[in-house]
Order: C-alpha cells, then structure tokens, then sequence
C-alpha cells in the first residue's frame, strides 16, 4: 500500500513539474510577444482568426487562439476548434502506408499497379495545345511505384498547380482515376498533385479496410487523436471553423464566408486530404514524429522507419515553387526553388535561415492555410491553424513566418 501512495506522488509530482514547466514557457515575455504577434494580424485583419502551438519531445510549450472562427458572426476562436487541415491529412495517409511497408505488405518499389490494377497502362502526355485543347499521349516509359506516389515524382498534378491538367479535357470513353494522364514519366520530376489520393487508395487494398477506420484504429486512437476525422459528430459541429475566402475572382479582397457553407460530413474520404482536426490533436501526431514513431509509451511507427520518411527519396530531383493555375492558391513561394526536397510525405528544408528551422526539417500544410514543421534537429516542431482562400495567401505566409520566429525565439529563452 505504500509502495502505491509512493508511485501516485512520484506521477503526480511528474505531472505538476510538467505543468509548471509549461506555464513558464507559455507566461514568459517571450511568449506575451507571440501572443502581441498573432494577435495583432488579426487586429490588422491580416487574418481573421488563428490557433498556434509548439510542443518539443516532452510537452506543449506554448498554445493560443485569437480571432474569430467565423466572419460572418465573430464567433470567437479557441483552441479546440476544428479545421478543416486538408493537405496536412497527407503525411497521415504516408505514415499509414509506411505501417504497411514495416509489416511487409508491400514494398516502396513495387508498382503500385499491383495492388491497383487501374493504373496498369498509365499515359503521358506528348502534346497539348492550350489554345485548342488538343492532346497526344504515349505510354509511360515504366511503372509508377509507391515510393513514386510517396513522393510526388508520379506525374500527376492538381488542377491548380497545372494550366494543362485544369484546361485538360478527355476524349469521350477515356478514364483517369486520379485525375488526368501523366506530366512526365515517373520519377522525372516533383510535382505536388493527387498522388497521395493514391497512397490512400493502397492503405485501404492493402489493409483491407476504409481510410477512416484505418486510421481510426491505428493511428488516432493510438496517439489520442480523438479530435481528428474526416466526418464531424453533429456534437462537434459547433466547433468547427467556418470556410472562409477572400472576396473577387481573384481571391484579393476581404475574407468572406465562402457559400454554400460544406457540411460535417465528406462522402468518399480520400488520402490526399479531407480530414478535421484540432492543433491539440496535430500536435501530438507532431510530437509522435520527434519522439522517432512513439508517444507516451505508445509506438506506431519505429523509429528506423520515422528516420527513413524525413530522408531524401527525389536523388537529384529538387522541388521546385510551382506558380498557381487558379486563385483558390497563390504561387508556392514558401519553397526553397530548386533545393529543397522530399520525403516519404514531407518536405525537407535545404536551408538555414537564421531564426528559423533546421536544415533537414520536416513539413507542409494544407490549402486553408493550415500548416506544420518538425525540426528534429532542435526537438521542437510547431502547429498553426487559419482557415481560408487562397492558399500560400502573402498575409498568411507572414503570420506563419512570425510564428515560427517566436517559436523559436521561446525555446532559447527556455533553455
């Protein structure tokens, strides 16, 4: 009996030294300056709301929300607000096939025609004419693999990083399951595109089961995620973040609700993006990817295989700032042109900019303006939220800028 009193004060002193070491951190000058920081984007109304975290290996160091989750009513943002995080649903969608590729289900090489025999046959196309929209393809020189998915080298595109796959119109009685015929042939290039649509589509062959339930089981559950799905419960629906935009065709005016106004619910769940989450619940899956696969005592992943994702699979192949197609995302000026690259999910930072991240960390975000980085070099990675149109907007980019430059500002002062 006593050996228990023991254990429960020696956990619930763990616990307070924890708490105590957060509140430092998130009551600091440094951290009353983040705070003046992101407040005052919203007060300029750079943006109308924003939710903001950094966690290091061990605890979250600093979190806050400003702003308002909904122009059109100023409902006030908090930190339990649900995003719609897109893109960022698509290192979740990499992890889980790494799970699969751990437990030798398939491999990084096979030709992902293999266990997705729609895309035996993939064409590439020779020609398009922009002004006529006639095309010729030819056959792809070699099989896309999953590691070719993994890393946007497949060929495919969006519609908005690609004049031709948004002006692109098929011939009647041809397919393309995701999305149009092939850019280049596999392994040529990067090019950010539908591919993890696909990686999605082999979590679920492969596993036998739904991406939500995937997920749900292996993932979220695991790590605590319980704010984290592609449907909304009804219950939560209050705390979702309104879809918002900028005004004009151009999306270059004031932030508006965007109408009609999507609901809780996505019919088919894709790989690529769709999924809800809180920066509390990004924030552990973050923390899980510094701690090499594992958190509280839970692994998902191992650490081997957490070390191979944030590796170089592009070789030579360098990312380059794709220039936007449509208005709903401005051009990818938050790229390194032409040094940075990518991993099995993640873009690896090529640079050091002084008072930012590492050379070598991880990250991306989503079209809503949602983004992430992990620097494992420094053990500290960062979680901020916005939720509108267009993506990569000049004001936003700013936001996530001074954010990070606090983040980092807060652990020195910290330590």
């Amino acid at each position: 009996m006593k050996r228990r009193t023991i254990g429960i004060v020696l956990t619930m002193s763990t616990v307070l030294a924890a708490l105590a070491d957060t509140a430092i951190a998130q009551n600091s000058p440094v951290s009353a300056a983040l705070d003046a920081s992101l407040s005052g984007a919203v007060e300029r109304k750079d943006v109308p709301g924003v939710v903001a975290l950094i966690t290091d290996r061990e605890r979250v160091l600093y979190q806050s929300a400003f702003g308002v989750a909904d122009v059109a009513t100023g409902r006030s943002l908090t930190t339990d607000a649900l995003f719609r995080i897109a893109s960022m649903t698509k290192p979740i969608t990499s992890l889980a096939l790494m799970q699969l590729v751990e437990q030798g289900r398939l491999g990084l090489d096979d030709p992902a025609e293999k266990y997705l025999p729609e895309l035996a046959g993939l064409k590439v196309f020779e020609s398009f004419d922009a002004a006529t929209g006639a095309y010729q393809l030819r056959p792809a020189s070699r099989p896309a693999t999953a590691r070719h998915f993994l890393t946007h080298t497949s060929g495919l595109a969006y519609p908005f990083t690609s004049a031709t796959w948004r002006d692109f119109k098929p011939r009647a009685g041809e397919t393309y399951p995701f999305g149009g015929p092939l850019l280049f042939d596999p392994g040529e290039r990067w090019y950010y595109s539908t591919s993890t649509d696909v990686v999605g589509r082999l979590v679920e062959v492969v596993s036998g089961q739904k991406l939500e339930d995937y997920f749900r089981q292996h993932i979220f559950a695991p790590l605590k995620m319980d704010d984290t799905s592609y449907n909304v419960p009804e219950a939560k629906g209050p705390r979702l973040v309104a879809q918002q935009q900028r005004a004009g065709e151009c999306m270059d005016g004031a932030i508006e609700l965007q109408k009609p106004q999507p609901g809780l619910t996505i019919a088919s769940p894709i790989g690529g993006g769709g999924l809800a989450s809180t920066a509390s619940d990004y924030g552990r899956f973050v923390r899980m990817l510094l701690n090499g696969g594992v958190l509280d005592g839970v692994r998902i992943l191992k650490a081997e295989t957490v070390t191979l994702m944030g590796q170089n699979h592009i070789g030579t192949i360098s990312v380059p700032a794709l220039k936007s197609a449509l208005p709903r995302s401005a051009d990818f000026t938050f790229i390194a042109d032409g040094r940075d690259k990518w991993g099995l999910g993640f873009l690896i930072t090529a640079d050091q900019i002084p008072g930012r991240r590492s050379p070598g960390s991880l990250s991306w975000g989503g079209i809503n303006n949602t983004f992430f980085w992990v620097d494992p070099t420094r053990g500290i990675a960062g979680v901020i939220m916005m939720q509108y149109l267009p993506f990569a907007d000049s004001k936003a980019l700013g936001v996530y800028d001074a954010f990070e430059r606090g983040a980092y500002q807060l652990v020195e002062a910290a330590r």
